[in-house]
């Protein structure tokens, strides 16, 4: 490969090419055809297949479209992956979930593949660290209980990526459920901050007031040359950017979040004495 090349392949891996990648990747699954058969019914290199399905490089939404009715997708299917075809790459893009983001494709891609996860939500315990009891009394959904669990995998007890909680101490306060389900959520809370890997900071309701408070944020990071992706829920969709402008307004978020934030020893004994309080008042 020239250098050109190599450039060009670089700029084209973003979070939507990668995005468009995986979701070609599972309808060629479904529909049981391996890559090599793929690629010769089209008259494409295993090399373009593959550099498409990994989101290291473009093609046309017609050659997308072939590749669909090559597949026989269904019509859900065609319909989310041309609308990503055509959607211009301008580094933002959203993606409505009704509700249910832990199944989003953008989302669950991302999360497996980052080196680092920094999250902070400002009512609840951030849905990567949330117990089935806690999500399931907070979204009263079954389905989505079951995808954010599933989502939850990523954060392997021996591994996964470095992952930082923000945690505003209003969501150790406010009842979700009852304090059964509050103090079984502390309690989850503090095993898996005991890992490696998962580190857990209160924002106490004594720290300054700040817009980086306010709403919901989330930023990966990925092993070079992949950009960071920052996101952020509405409750109705997810934004996602992988701008540098747009990341660069998140990293500062994320200082000003740990600047007023607890550090980690002092933060692991407020959720213990939240546990420890939801405890004896359940008796």
């Amino acid at each position: 490969m020239d250098t050109d090349e190599k450039t060009a392949t670089s700029r084209l891996s973003t979070a939507r090419s990668r995005e468009l990648g995986e979701e070609l990747r599972r309808i060629r699954h479904r529909a049981r055809l391996p890559s090599a058969v793929l690629a010769e019914s089209l008259g494409w290199s295993l090399g373009k297949l593959s550099k498409l399905e990994t989101g290291s490089r473009g093609t046309s939404p017609w050659e997308i479209a072939t590749l669909l009715g090559r597949c026989i997708a269904d019509k859900p299917s065609r319909d989310r992956v041309m609308a990503i075809a055509h959607e211009p790459d301008t580094g933002t893009f959203t993606r409505p979930h009704a509700g249910h983001p832990d199944s989003l494709t953008a989302l669950t891609l991302h999360e497996r593949a980052a080196a680092t996860i920094t999250t902070y939500d400002p009512l609840t315990i951030p849905a990567l660290a949330q117990t089935p009891a806690y999500a399931r009394a907070l979204t009263g959904d079954n389905d989505l209980v079951e995808a954010r669990i599933a989502r939850q995998k990523v954060l392997k007890p021996d591994g996964g990526p470095v992952t930082v909680l923000h945690i505003h101490e209003v969501a150790l306060r406010l009842v979700v459920g009852d304090r059964a389900t509050m103090r079984d959520q502390l309690l989850h809370l503090t095993l898996m901050t005991g890992r490696p890997t998962v580190t857990a900071h209160v924002i106490p309701l004594t720290a300054p007031a700040h817009p980086a408070l306010a709403h919901h944020a989330t930023l990966l990071t990925f092993d070079p040359p992949t950009r960071p992706l920052a996101y952020g829920d509405n409750g109705t969709a997810v934004v996602f950017h992988d701008h540098p402008a747009e990341v660069e307004h998140h990293q500062r978020r994320m200082r000003e979040l740990h600047a007023r934030a607890l550090p980690e020893a002092q933060s692991r004994e407020v959720i213990a004495h939240w546990a420890d309080a939801y405890d004896k008042r359940n008796r």
